[in-house]
């Protein structure tokens, strides 16, 4: 596949849009890093005619942060629904008038199975964008490392955090990108391009971990001093799928190193890690 080909990036700012932009970049194709920052918003429309002139592919890497509010980084379901249809219909609409010839977009495993919250808004994101008229890849990824220091920062209340029981294969940000990228400069595919048909491909991480003690080796490594309570959430109608593998890789995925141990002890682990939680002084993490 030609490196001068024209590849614009959706969430360009995001956890993994900026790897997939650095990636791209690093490999000499021509990007177009699409997000409000640039002067690109994909649920108005704003500059995305501009922004798509010329492209062949888009990679949408958008995780629906942009609808959240200022004094809540978690945009709640409603926005989060409102955002992913929004921009998967202007996607398609303006990507068609623009001579798109075929998008890549980022799910998450098990994200079928969620009947509410954000993972049914993620699930109605992913069928809009495979209903389009512009051929769509779909690729599953579970949790990223990243996104454990994140919860640990949303569940920190004084001096005990609380985290939710899960069985995670998480996975770095970084290895996913990689895997847009490769979807998404596959020369089979670009020479006959179709969309995603069930069983979606996966990409996880290496093994199966337990949230609570992901969270604990972080707080050992890097975090203040805290006390972890794991909880579940009875309320939750799909507080079950953390908790029974459902959100695990199935035997066809593709996995991705490093583990959330090495992870931590990259730069990629010092440059995400939330300014709350850059304690460096050793702590004294318990649980009860």
């Amino acid at each position: 596949m030609p490196a001068s080909m024209k590849i614009a990036v959706a969430g360009a700012t995001g956890r993994v849009g900026r790897r997939v932009v650095e990636l791209l970049e690093a490999s000499g194709y021509n990007v177009v890093p699409m997000s409000r920052s640039t002067g690109v918003d994909v649920v108005t429309g704003e500059g995305l005619t501009e922004a798509l002139s010329g492209v062949e592919c888009i990679i949408d890497a958008s995780s629906g942060s942009a609808a959240s509010s200022a004094g809540d980084p978690r945009p709640s379901p409603e926005a989060a629904r409102e955002f992913f249809t929004a921009s998967a219909r202007n996607l398609h609409e303006v990507g068609l008038k623009a001579g798109v010839q075929r998008m890549v977009e980022v799910s998450v495993i098990g994200i079928d199975l969620f009947t509410a919250g954000y993972g049914a808004a993620k699930f109605a994101h992913e069928v809009a964008m495979l209903a389009g008229p512009i051929p769509v890849r779909v690729l599953r990824a579970a949790q990223f490392h990243e996104f454990v220091p994140r919860l640990i920062e949303w569940g920190t209340q004084g001096d005990v955090v609380y985290v939710r029981e899960m069985r995670v294969q998480s996975v770095a940000s970084r290895a996913v990108a990689q895997a847009l990228i490769d979807l998404a400069t596959d020369a089979a595919w670009a020479a006959s391009p179709t969309r995603s048909e069930p069983p979606l491909p996966v990409i996880a991480g290496p093994r199966e971990e337990s949230l609570l003690d992901m969270a604990k080796l972080f707080i050992a490594r890097r975090g203040p001093s805290l006390r972890i309570e794991v909880v579940t959430v009875p309320s939750d109608p799909d507080d079950m799928l953390y908790r029974d593998g459902s959100l695990l890789a199935g035997p066809d995925a593709l996995l991705a190193g490093p583990t959330f141990e090495e992870w931590l002890d990259s730069y990629d682990s010092n440059m995400t890690t939330p300014s709350t939680l850059r304690s460096r002084s050793p702590s004294s993490c318990r649980t009860r």
